[in-house]
């Protein structure tokens, strides 16, 4: 689970309108509707010269366009895959789990040297399962022996936060499992698909000096700590990862390399969104409460801000978008165009009904706002006109639904997940 503050106990009534009350923490966000300003979004679906694209095959080009500003103004431009990238099978037990699955883990060589950046995959095939499979492919915060206590699972040598099992930045034996309610694995495996993931610390750690022992120090730009206003931030880096481990997964011939859905919770949220926005190999993006940076709407100024949140964490995004601190009109780009870049491919949003840090109103008008760009190329969208109720997902190829509860990925968001892929991702 991510750890940003949140505003905690307030129902969807309070998101949808209804001021929240002044104990707010932290004590300057703003939690009432009344207060968010009045604000025009940018138009996906128009040309910097103010043509409209009218037509399918003229996305092509505005989606370039898009993309490119994402790149210059919010989480800079990432490196290409590195040419002498390598992948090792480090272990494999065809009958992980009590027979359920083939546990496969995964070490991975960017540069091709065992002395240089690396990270581990682990992968988990359902045996059951006709092959190759479908999969779900997802960074974590604690290290892959976290989110299952199975004892076959490498333990992280790679820098942690303070957390549970974690002794002097670096897991110990009583880490095992302890992110597990976040990653039902028996039962994602149950429903026929594969999952992969990645201990985001591998990639680089997450905090402001972390680029020094990750990917951004090894692979570039910004090896020497020197990173221009359009280079790429932590999320970025993240994001890359990902895009490296589906490269290793559409080598596997257990796994379908054409139906990789990429997964993200909070920080890891944003992650996924930008790793989907940017890849077009992955074949469906989910958005776990991914909040400012993610799918909610910078314009709104409601929960987490681009002032608060370049300032806590300005490791994350391209230098530039510090600039836009306080001035998010002026920004060329918001968050439903992020979340159009992944059409036509199915994508789904998810908010939870206490986590008004994150926005769930401006993650439902985000979606909502990207609907025209999924109409445009022969798909339906959201489908519906206004925020439904609490607990009750909607939608066709854009989906979303809002969560009883906190900030957090739990067991009845997967099965939503689960059964969007069942519609779009078939088995």
């Amino acid at each position: 689970m991510d750890r940003k503050p949140r505003a905690a106990g307030w129902t969807l009534v309070a998101l949808l309108g209804a001021a929240a009350p002044a104990t707010a923490q932290p004590a300057d966000a703003n939690y009432d509707e009344a207060r968010v300003p009045a604000y025009t979004l940018p138009d996906p679906l128009r040309f910097p010269d103010g043509r409209p694209v009218a037509a399918a095959a003229d996305w092509t080009k505005r989606r370039a366009e898009v993309l490119r500003l994402f790149e210059d103004h919010v989480y800079g431009r990432s490196p290409a895959a590195p040419s002498g990238m390598r992948s090792v099978v480090v272990e494999s037990d065809p009958r992980a789990l009590g027979g359920l699955a083939t546990r496969r883990q995964v070490r991975v060589l960017l540069d091709g040297t065992d002395s240089g950046p690396a990270f581990e995959i682990l992968l988990y095939i359902p045996n059951a399962a006709p092959r190759p499979v479908a999969a779900f492919l997802g960074l974590n915060f604690d290290g892959n022996h976290a989110v299952h206590p199975d004892p076959g699972i490498r333990l992280s040598t790679a820098w942690m936060d303070a957390g549970p099992g974690v002794a002097g930045n670096r897991a110990t034996e009583a880490a095992r499992g302890t992110n597990a309610a976040a990653w039902p694995v028996e039962r994602i495996l149950d429903r026929g698909y594969a999952l992969a993931t990645v201990y985001y610390g591998d990639l680089e750690p997450d905090h402001p000096d972390g680029w020094r022992s990750g990917v951004r120090a090894r692979i570039g730009p910004g090896t020497a700590g020197r990173f221009g206003p359009d280079d790429w931030g932590a999320i970025g880096a993240w994001a890359w990862g990902l895009s490296r481990a589906l490269d290793v997964l559409a080598k596997d011939p257990d796994v379908d390399g054409g139906r990789v859905a990429v997964i993200g919770h909070s920080r890891l949220g944003k992650t996924a969104l930008w790793a989907g926005a940017s890849d077009e190999r992955f074949a469906l993006v989910v958005s776990n409460d991914s909040g400012e940076g993610g799918a909610a709407l910078a314009r709104r100024r409601f929960g987490e801000t681009t002032d608060r949140i370049t300032s806590a964490f300005p490791h994350w995004f391209a230098p530039r978008l510090r600039e836009y601190a306080g001035r998010e009109d002026a920004l060329p780009v918001d968050q439903h165009m992020l979340l159009a870049l992944v059409a036509p491919r199915p994508l789904y949003v998810a908010s939870a009904t206490e986590d008004l840090w994150a926005d769930p109103r401006g993650e439902f008008l985000a979606a909502k706002a990207a609907e025209p760009v999924y109409r445009l190329l022969g798909r339906e969208g959201l489908g519906v006109a206004s925020p439904p109720s609490p607990d009750r997902p909607v939608g066709g190829s854009i989906g979303y639904h809002a969560r009883t509860g906190e900030h957090a990925l739990t067991a009845y968001d997967w099965e939503q997940y689960l059964d969007f892929a069942d519609r779009h991702l078939g088995k």
